[in-house]
């Protein structure tokens, strides 16, 4: 597992690994864990997962995003033990085939949860750290979904708002003003900026990569439309070129 970004919630700093998309993820409830308890927040997250409210909470998660894994069953036998029960995030996962929850040891071990659960946690932990936690989470989301405008187009939306803002009244922006190519390249950079997310790459070594991709496959597709353009005027200016390339 590896860490890719951190936000910071009023002066803590807390792990997120995963991609831009918020279906894609997890935050280090570790780190959230340490506002409660910075000595022991093992025994944070252990308190709030052995509560039936909790249990309950992440079993409807799953039902909904791990349907397919999910053991129902198992789920069924816990909470219908008598008495007060003590649920590590290590059990939940083996026992429920929990996709929720990830624990891992490493560098950047510890417990992460999908931004759905991190954010229950915290309420749980602080109702306004969970304020903190989400600001600075929408900040990061923001931040990694300019990286392909500054990739493509040197500059973030918000220079481009402040330098258009006739057009940002009119609830336009950057990318509509994109040519055809830029569009299609566009597209390829998500694609690429995903894969490197997965493997773990920062935001700073995946912005060196994506200019690059950029830059290429925008010169590869504006000649390859100069080509189209020249062909239509006069094909014999094309076929000229082709055999004095061969």
């Amino acid at each position: 597992m590896v860490q890719t970004s951190k936000i910071n919630a009023n002066g803590i700093e807390i792990g997120v690994i995963g991609g831009t998309e918020p279906d894609n993820s997890y935050i280090s409830l570790t780190d959230i864990a340490k506002y409660k308890n910075s000595e022991d927040p093992r025994m944070v997250i252990t308190n709030w997962m052995s509560s039936y409210s909790t249990i309950d909470f992440l079993a409807v998660w799953e039902e909904i995003h791990n349907s397919d894994d999910f053991n129902r069953l198992e789920f069924q036998s816990v909470r219908n033990e008598r008495g007060r029960h003590i649920m590590t995030p290590k059990q939940w996962i083996e026992r429920m085939q929990a996709k929720g929850i990830i624990s891992k040891a490493g560098k950047y071990g510890g417990t992460y949860a999908h931004s759905d659960i991190a954010f229950e946690f915290a309420s749980w932990i602080s109702p306004e750290f969970k304020l903190y936690i989400i600001k600075d989470y929408q900040r990061l989301k923001k931040d990694e979904a300019d990286l392909l405008n500054v990739a493509l187009f040197g500059k973030r939306a918000r220079d481009w708002r402040k330098a258009h803002p006739e057009e940002t009244k009119r609830g336009e922006n950057i990318r509509d003003y994109a040519s055809a190519e830029e569009l299609i390249v566009l597209i390829n950079l998500e694609n690429f900026n995903a894969e490197w997310i997965s493997q773990g790459l920062s935001q700073q070594e995946r912005l060196q990569k994506l200019r690059s991709v950029a830059y290429k496959q925008t010169e590869i597709l504006k000649n390859n439309a100069a080509k189209r353009k020249l062909g239509a005027t006069n094909p014999n200016l094309l076929k000229g070129g082709e055999k004095d390339a061969n």
